[in-house]
């Protein structure tokens, strides 16, 4: 994740800058992340709100033969915002469009009768960062074991099997084919397969 705003100068001891989970409608992430940092720059509240994030992961999916690399939402339907929890603050996040509001204890707290923002656990923050910036490639082939596929590569060429093992991790399938009358595994690469 990176920061998109350098922390202002005046945010020191005297500002606790906190990281909150915020609830958005699901698949609206993206707008209301725009939403927020518009509301932030027309509301002059770069001193207290500081960054709103959107976890992702790279995920490689391929289709058709092709390798496509996506951001994948790692919550979807939540955002990150590392604020200074005051009354003007939380009303400006709360009342952002999509915003459906903070994940919260059950007590009430001080805003508006409503049950108080937790801000997220130093190790639980570590956990999201590590995980959103360093974490394994996830791999998606939209392939199972028994789906027909046909070989679109290597001495294999236009023969067609069933795939007997996905090894997503590896990026490999072992495809099952008819050979001299046997039956005879051959590890694949996912480009080298498309399905039959």
């Amino acid at each position: 994740m990176t920061t998109e705003r350098e922390r202002p100068a005046e945010a020191g001891a005297e500002q606790d800058f906190r990281w909150y989970i915020v609830h958005t409608y699901s698949g609206q992430e993206d707008r209301v992340k725009k939403n927020l940092d518009l509301r932030i720059q027309s509301l002059d509240m770069q001193d207290r709100i500081f960054q709103v994030v959107i976890p992702t992961e790279e995920e490689v999916i391929f289709k058709d033969g092709q390798r496509k690399s996506e951001q994948r939402k790692l919550f979807p339907g939540y955002i990150l915002v590392q604020m200074n929890m005051d009354d003007e603050s939380w009303y400006v996040v709360r009342n952002t469009p999509g915003v459906t509001g903070f994940i919260s204890a059950e007590d009430e707290g001080d805003y508006d009768k409503r049950p108080k923002p937790v801000p997220l656990e130093d190790s639980q923050l570590d956990s999201i960062l590590k995980q959103s910036e360093s974490g394994p490639t996830r791999i998606k082939i939209g392939l199972q074991a028994g789906d027909m596929v046909r070989i679109s590569e290597g001495p294999f060429i236009d023969f067609v099997g069933a795939i007997g093992d996905v090894d997503e991790s590896k990026g490999k399938v072992r495809v099952l084919v008819s050979f001299f009358g046997r039956e005879t595994p051959v590890e694949l690469d996912f480009l080298q397969v498309e399905r039959a």
